[in-house]
């Protein structure tokens, strides 16, 4: 907003439009099927929508409609949770051994499913080469998948576990720089804890007279 750009938020939680509303227009709405008309925004951002809806035809349904009220050459981008963030993350916490973390963190790598009956909520994780299939299938060119957080994120989140300072100044210095060296490598997508998505919206074919 304060960028000059015009935002508007659409989110299923009330109490998310509420304090949301505070800085910019929102309103509660469902991403698979939007209100908005057809090519009304610059850029369209699925920040939720793709890990909340383990259904792939609810994904699709989602990626549909933003790439539906996008212009014409605009950017539409997807976050997703990556496949191996949960086997990461229980390791900085030391207890991926135990049985039931065991379980749970193998259940989510066999089905991509997180069924939400602890701590976290109902979930989909992505692999980045799925991410890739999925815009592309909902029309979207250019797709590109980036890491958020890069391969040594899951360094930085075990220091912050440890007792002490924390994390130096140093370590996430070499964190943030490894995820920008691991950007040209594919490969290295897996390591990131999330995935963030950007295609474009195909541009309106040329009518001849």
């Amino acid at each position: 907003m304060k960028d000059g750009y015009d935002v508007a938020l659409v989110d299923p939680v009330p109490r998310h439009v509420e304090a949301a509303s505070v800085v910019c227009p929102a309103a509660v709405g469902d991403a698979r099927d939007l209100s908005e008309p057809d090519g009304t925004f610059d850029v369209v951002q699925l920040l939720g929508p793709l890990y909340h809806l383990p259904d792939p035809a609810d994904r699709q349904r989602a990626l549909a409609e933003a790439s539906r009220v996008a212009k014409p050459g605009g950017l539409v981008a997807a976050a997703a949770i990556n496949r191996y963030a949960s086997l990461f993350e229980h390791v900085t916490y030391a207890h991926l051994h135990t049985e039931r973390i065991h379980n749970s963190v193998s259940k989510i790598l066999e089905t991509a499913v997180y069924d939400g009956s602890r701590g976290f909520t109902l979930s989909y994780f992505h692999r980045a080469e799925e991410l890739v299939t999925e815009l592309v299938a909902s029309g979207l060119e250019n797709v590109q998948v980036f890491g958020i957080e890069g391969p040594a994120w899951s360094l930085v989140k075990a220091a912050e576990q440890q007792p002490g300072e924390g994390p130096t100044d140093e370590l996430i210095a070499s964190a943030m720089d490894a995820a920008r060296m691991a950007e040209p490598y594919p490969e290295l997508l897996a390591a990131s804890s999330h995935l963030l998505a950007v295609g474009t919206v195909p541009a309106c074919p040329v009518r001849l007279p």
